[in-house]
Parts: structure tokens; C-alpha cells; sequence
């Protein structure tokens, strides 16, 4: 197995009786790639995910993470092995502010869940962890914010950094711009575009200005399969692709 590859799946498949989600998915992806998934609704986009993480278990294939098999693993073991996920629907703690919310992520991967925020004082690394990792991601002026007060792209930037606290090697995001407005969409991608390169990071997202400008890989999944899969220029540049999806995109 090659150390160049952070994720691999070898003939992924779901199927729920004669319905077939995904067919022999077989895919890799680079550490530190900016990797979209794209496709038609019901493309099998979703589902892939959640057979990376473990919340699906697949009809048949694998899944790699490096040279480790991690196709039985459940969820909680695949984020302690350093991949982790949003949804298109953030899940957050409401009422906690934004630096709460972090520490709480932070002292859960330390091991340190009955730490709570009266006595984290104790723990002064944390508190500067948390804020070293909302300032990468813009949110410093945010630290003190209750979570429900927040704009709704500042929202999925703090999902986001909820994920990161987790350190892991891979970030799966599942339409990170959803329901965002235009202006916040790009500013959401502006800031994921700074993340450091020892995070590779796969999405699923509609907006193809966004997927052209933030990927440097593209894979298109059409009926559950693989299409295609190549640079941004070659994608664009497909035939196939324009066909199926891209010239449904401003529809989408």
C-alpha cells in the first residue's frame, strides 16, 4: 500500500434489496488533495460518504485509511484514526458559545470528557488550542458568541471547526455550503482554501464555481458509479459530464 494515499476504496457497493446506492466505487485520494465529488441528485454522493465513515456498512468493497483496513470499523473508532465529517445539516450545541463548543471537542479527543468548562481553567493548553484553531478558521471575533446567535455560514464554519479539533488526516464535508447565501458560500471556501495540506479534504457540493475553484481533483459519480474522474479542466472539458450534470447546474 502506498504511503501517498490518505483514503482508498477497492469495489465499494451498497444495495438495499434490487436498489443499488453505490456500485464498485473504487477510488484514492491523495494527502492534502482538495478532492469534490459531484453528481445528479441521487447520484450515490451521500451514501459514499457514509460508507467512508462507517455509518453505512457496505454491501461489499473496502476502505482504507493509509495501509489500514477500516472497512468494519464503527464511527467513533474512524474518527480516533483521524477522519472526521460535517453534514448538510450542521449539528451543533446550540446554547454553548463558540469556544465552549470547541474546548468540549478538544477535551474529547484528549481524553479529557469529564473536564467540563468550570475546570478547564485547569487546562490552559486547551483553551489556547481552541483559539489558535478558531482564529485559522476566522472566528476568533466569534469566540464568545452563543452558537444559535450566529449567521448561518459562521454556523458551518464552527461545525467545521468542531471537525478539525478532532485532528484528523482526513475531512469529509457533505455540502458545506447548503442554505448558505452566495456571499457567505465563498467566504466559507476562502477559509477552507487556508487549511493546512496535512488535511485532505473530500466534499460534495453543487455550486460549481465553488467546486471549480476550491478542488484540484474532481470525481463524478452518475447512477451510483464512477463516470469520470480528473482536473477541474478536464472535467469541464468532458462531453459526458456536461451532459449529465454541469448543464444542469445553474438548476441546481
Amino acid at each position: 500500500m502506498s504511503r501517498d494515499i490518505t483514503l482508498r476504496t477497492e469495489g465499494l457497493s451498497k444495495r438495499w434489496g434490487a436498489f443499488v446506492a453505490n456500485s464498485d466505487v473504487s477510488l484514492t485520494f491523495q494527502p492534502g488533495a482538495r478532492h469534490a465529488l459531484i453528481g445528479p441528485n441521487g447520484a450515490g454522493k451521500t451514501t459514499f460518504i457514509n460508507l467512508l465513515t462507517g455509518a453505512f456498512s457496505p454491501s461489499s468493497g473496502k476502505v482504507y485509511l493509509g495501509s489500514e483496513d477500516i472497512t468494519h470499523l464503527p464511527q467513533h473508532a474512524r474518527v480516533h484514526c483521524g477522519m472526521t465529517r460535517t453534514f448538510q445539516l450542521n449539528t451543533l450545541f446550540a446554547g454553548m458559545t463558540v469556544l465552549e463548543s470547541v474546548v468540549l471537542a478538544i477535551n474529547e479527543r484528549r481524553g479529557l470528557q469529564n473536564v467540563w468548562w468550570k475546570t478547564v481553567a485547569n487546562h490552559p493548553e486547551v483553551i489556547s488550542e481552541a483559539m489558535e484553531l478558531l482564529a485559522t478558521l476566522k472566528l476568533s471575533d466569534q469566540a464568545n458568541s452563543i452558537t444559535r446567535s450566529m449567521a448561518y455560514g459562521k454556523q458551518r464554519l464552527v461545525e467545521i471547526a468542531l471537525a478539525l479539533a478532532t485532528k484528523p488526516r482526513i475531512l469529509l464535508l457533505d455540502e458545506p455550503a447548503a442554505g448558505i447565501p452566495q456571499a457567505e458560500s465563498k467566504e466559507l471556501f476562502e477559509v477552507l482554501a487556508q487549511l493546512p495540506r496535512d488535511v485532505t479534504v473530500l466534499f460534495i457540493e453543487h455550486d460549481m464555481s465553488l467546486v471549480f475553484r476550491f478542488a484540484d481533483r474532481i470525481t463524478v459519480l452518475v447512477g451510483g458509479k464512477v463516470l469520470t474522474e480528473g482536473t477541474p479542466a478536464e472535467i469541464a472539458a468532458d462531453p459526458r459530464v456536461k451532459e449529465v450534470y454541469l448543464g444542469e447546474s445553474e438548476h441546481d
